[in-house]
């Protein structure tokens, strides 16, 4: 059975209005929620970026059953693997059990101002022994870890759930779905793609859950609907391989000059044609997906997106899914 989440997307909202706006996720029925983590925004027309931590402690309180997830944090460069953990452990503590920690090797866009952006492999690196750290933090006593990247004196989380949080690993090609199916219990990705799940099993992943996101533009006026997409996810065309080595809002903005309103309609369901969102979502779960988490385009929709999905959207997916 598939399940289907709702996005928190800080980047298009304040902390005020992300925390009422998974309270009316869970009221409307969606499975699930991620909540992104950045420092800045993809565009500059979507305004805002606030501390997702603090915002989940805070969902965890005004929420009674949601399960949430970080999609994604980076673990290596704006915070250390011990901070994460200790970050991670306290949600779950807070949530009694709901946390699933996700983690990702980052973009340049929000881990550029600690320091200069490296090559793939290193990020990949820094990853891998980012999550050996946290697990070991996990099980409650002290750890000393020396790697390439990272050195760990005696560090201790002082308060650890009784359940763990799982680790969830974003995944884009075959080194980063290793490091998922190894190391991580949940395999995270955008993209709609089999072998992202076959990868992942041949690493260790198989049997594990899978969690794919997709952007989506709610509006009874398709042209409004089209409007809105482009204008705060347009950055979307770019693909990940360029989308995390752009160092800024202007970068992106100058990156998708050429995307047209037309562009961005191809790839994300515009509109409030229950069949074509369907038709559009279906292919995560036909790749292996059990999880799918829906973002809806601008801050200023959500409200009236969460009750088309409650009454329209929601129903429709589970019976085709």
């Amino acid at each position: 059975m598939t399940d289907f989440g709702y996005t928190l997307m800080g980047e298009q909202a304040g902390p005020r209005r992300l925390v009422q706006d998974a309270v009316a996720a869970e009221r409307a029925g969606f499975d699930f929620a991620v909540a992104s983590d950045h420092l800045f925004p993809w565009l500059t027309e979507q305004g805002h970026s606030p501390y997702v931590w603090t915002v989940l402690g805070a969902v965890v309180q005004a929420t009674e059953r949601l399960p949430l997830m970080s999609y994604v944090t980076c673990p290596t460069f704006r915070y250390h693997p011990v901070v994460v953990a200790q970050k991670a452990a306290t949600v779950q503590l807070l949530s009694e059990g709901r946390f699933t920690l996700g983690l990702g090797s980052g973009e340049n866009l929000n881990e550029h101002v600690v320091g200069p952006w490296p090559s793939v492999d290193v990020r990949h690196e820094r990853l891998e022994e980012a999550i050996i750290i946290i697990r070991s933090l996990f099980e409650g006593g002290y750890v000393s870890y020396e790697g390439v990247h990272y050195r760990v004196e005696s560090a201790k989380l002082w308060d650890v759930p009784d359940l763990l949080p799982p680790i969830g690993v974003a995944a884009s090609g075959p080194s980063s779905c290793d490091i998922a199916g190894r190391l991580g219990d949940v395999l995270v990705a955008t993209e709609p793609r089999a072998e992202l799940c076959r990868m992942f099993d041949d690493a260790g992943g198989a049997g594990k859950r899978r969690v794919g996101q997709i952007p989506v533009s709610y509006d009874p006026d398709p042209g409004r609907a089209v409007a809105r997409a482009h204008a705060n996810f347009r950055w979307f065309a770019g693909g990940w391989k360029v989308n995390t080595e752009l160092p800024g809002p202007a970068a992106f903005a100058g990156a998708t000059r050429s995307v047209r309103p037309e562009d961005v309609a191809e790839q994300i369901p515009c509109g409030a044609d229950v069949d074509e969102f369907v038709a559009r979502i279906r292919p995560f779960a036909e790749a292996g997906f059990d999880g799918i988490a829906l973002v809806q385009a601008g801050g200023e929709a959500q409200s009236s997106f969460i009750d088309w999905a409650k009454t329209d959207l929601l129903p429709a997916l589970r019976e085709a899914l």
